[in-house]
């Protein structure tokens, strides 16, 4: 099954050549692709078992077995919902690009090649099938950047090819030296290791941080983040949406799944610099976002400080208290999820506002509401849902980190609330601008809302409210996979 839900979108953009010279039988093939992704992933959400630790859906074969290397997938409640996530946002992005004239079929193309890489990297067990998945990636992100992107797209997308790589190199010292020296790159045998200076060819602190930095990188933590803002604004609008939904949680993920679940010690001894980070992300990134004059430059920088919390909600697993250790994990793992829906809705919104008026500047968006109501509200639900307001789903996953990180770190938690009076701040002035600013009562007649631009904004809302107001849907995967791996490390 898991085969299956990788392959098959690779499997599909070999088959859009044949159809180069038809673009609307090609759009329509690759949202049956994504549409028979995201069913296949709804199946595993309906099938996993709860009431059993550890992975599920695992297969296992022998690839490279004299160095330990194996084709091993599996699935567990950490990583299942970021695959329905990934499958939801590309289903998405498929379908707010009909409009795509330009290189059709390479356009769509990239897009699949994208899917594949990005679930193969949520799926895969073995430390060298995880590398090999996370830089594929780079290729169809580089391209759909810097052919169908705008502004200095070709600039953005070679720095962000630049910053991943250069993380990716300390990712692959990192991983050979952690699977030679155990003789395995299984992540699932390499959890249950202790990996010490006896059992390691160097400190296991040094290969921690190895793969630290080329997680925060990608997800992206100050100061290691000044790629995202420029991949954010110059990219298209489904390149945007993909890239602040899934793959800046590829970052947080791999710092939940490697750095913390194989090198456990080490992720507790130096805890203290992942609050820093997360508490300096959270706040640099709220302030440095109300001096942006684009609005999506803006809510590119608002990533880098939600990305923060989910640090914040990591470093709490220093605590000797179960529940609070787990709590962390969790809340972090749920903001991961959370702002890849609310972030995917924002950047929407934005597309369809740049689709119709050709400007991205705050100073010349005002009286949206006026012009576009149903985009406006598509837009004001975003942003509610980013300042945390009760009741939709960024509210559940900031509280549960806070509580979890007060419980731990006091004056870093107290400084970090502070960022989300910043974030009610720089959401509340920017809705106020663009969606409710001066009528003149001469605007023109807006294109109304096709049914693809409809569709992906209204699954967006759904999840955000359905999670804000029921958010032990997806917490309870959660509660799955890490409440099993904090008992197992700290006891109990």
């Amino acid at each position: 099954m898991l085969t299956i839900l990788i392959f098959i979108p690779i499997l599909g953009a070999l088959i859009i050549p044949l159809l180069r010279k038809q673009p609307q039988y090609i759009k329509l093939w690759a949202l049956i692709i994504t549409g028979f992704e995201l069913l296949i992933s709804i199946f595993l959400l309906i099938s996993f078992d709860l009431s059993k630790n550890g992975y599920q859906f695992v297969e296992n074969y022998d690839w490279i077995p004299s160095l330990g290397i194996s084709y091993h997938l599996g699935v567990d409640g950490l990583s299942l919902p970021l695959v329905f996530l990934t499958t939801l946002l590309f289903i998405c992005a498929v379908s707010i690009s009909m409009s795509i004239k330009t290189r059709v079929a390479e356009y769509f193309f990239w897009f699949l090649i994208l899917e594949t890489s990005v679930l193969g990297v949520f799926i895969s067990l073995d430390l060298v099938l995880f590398f090999i998945f996370w830089e594929i990636e780079l290729i169809p992100m580089y391209f759909i950047i810097s052919v169908w992107g705008s502004g200095r797209k070709e600039y953005s997308a070679m720095k962000f090819v630049i910053y991943t790589l250069f993380g990716s190199a300390f990712m692959l010292v990192g991983l050979l030296i952690t699977g030679l020296s155990v003789g395995s790159f299984n992540i699932q045998e390499l959890s249950q290791i202790t990996l010490t200076n006896e059992n390691m060819i160097i400190s296991p602190v040094y290969v921690f941080l190895m793969f630290f930095i080329a997680f925060a990188i990608k997800l992206p933590s100050w100061p290691l983040h000044s790629w995202l803002p420029d991949a954010h604004t110059d990219a298209p609008t489904a390149g945007s949406v993909i890239l602040a939904g899934v793959l800046i949680k590829m970052g947080g993920y791999g710092i939940i799944r490697i750095c913390v679940q194989i090198f456990q010690h080490e992720a507790r001894e130096l805890s203290l610099l992942l609050v820093l980070l997360g508490a300096f992300s959270l706040v640099y990134g709220a302030i440095i976002t109300f001096r942006q004059t684009d609005i999506k430059k803006l809510i590119a920088f608002s990533s880098v400080s939600h990305m923060g919390i989910v640090l914040l909600g990591i470093s709490a697993y220093k605590s000797d208290n179960i529940v609070v250790a787990s709590f962390g994990l969790e809340g972090a793992a749920l903001q991961m999820f959370t702002h890849g829906t609310i972030t995917g809705l924002l950047f929407l919104s934005i597309g369809l506002i740049y689709d119709r008026l050709h400007t991205r500047e705050i100073g010349e968006l005002k009286g949206i509401v006026y012009k576009a109501p149903t985009i406006s509200l598509f837009f004001v639900i975003a942003s509610m849902a980013s300042l945390g307001l009760p009741g939709l789903s960024g509210f559940v996953a900031e509280v549960t980190v806070f509580m979890a990180a007060f419980a731990v770190w006091n004056w870093f938690t107290v400084i970090s609330v502070f960022s989300i009076v910043l974030t009610a701040g720089y959401m509340l002035w920017l809705v106020q601008r663009v969606i409710f600013g001066d009528y003149f009562g001469d605007e023109e007649k807006l294109t109304k809302l096709s049914f693809y631009e409809y569709a992906p904004a209204l699954l967006l809302i759904a999840s955000i409210i359905v999670l804000g107001v029921y958010p032990n849907i997806i917490f309870e995967f959660f509660e799955q996979s890490i409440i099993a791996f904090v008992n197992s490390t700290i006891g109990v």
